[in-house]
């Protein structure tokens, strides 16, 4: 995948482009870009004044704060017991952060967090099945 060109390259042709040293397609093939890059960055130091390359983001932003997750995190650990709708609800109402369900769930994994039984209860003393193949007590 190509990378994007570094802050130095386009700092160096804007600011020949400014000391008139060239025009921008002299400048581009001088510098080893395309015209159109050179013009797209010369376009955006006129719009926003800025040379250096403003960090892409990619996807949504996320509503869950880490205020929100520490919040989250104390509620679990005053009533560890509480469903993903309880958890959902609280969140709207003393949070609020409107997500949903699955999103809950998914927050719960990145902090790590567990809604699964307590592994300290006893186990259940119901017998394994066998299969109808399986032989019971061996030859006789």
């Amino acid at each position: 995948m190509a990378r994007a060109y570094s802050n130095d390259l386009r700092r160096k042709l804007l600011e020949a482009h400014e000391q008139g040293l060239g025009t921008l397609e002299e400048l581009a093939e001088e510098f080893g870009v395309s015209l159109g890059f050179a013009k797209k960055i010369s376009a955006a130091l006129r719009r926003t004044g800025q040379m250096e390359r403003i960090e892409q983001r990619h996807g949504r932003i996320g509503q869950v704060t880490g205020m929100a997750q520490e919040r989250l995190r104390e509620r679990l650990c005053q009533q560890p017991d509480l469903t993903l709708a309880e958890l959902q609800r609280w969140l709207r109402e003393q949070v609020q952060v409107s997500i949903s369900r699955q999103r809950v769930w998914v927050i719960l994994g990145q902090m790590k967090l567990r809604l699964k039984k307590n592994r300290s209860m006893l186990r259940s003393r119901t017998r394994r099945r066998t299969s109808n193949a399986a032989k019971l007590g061996g030859r006789r």
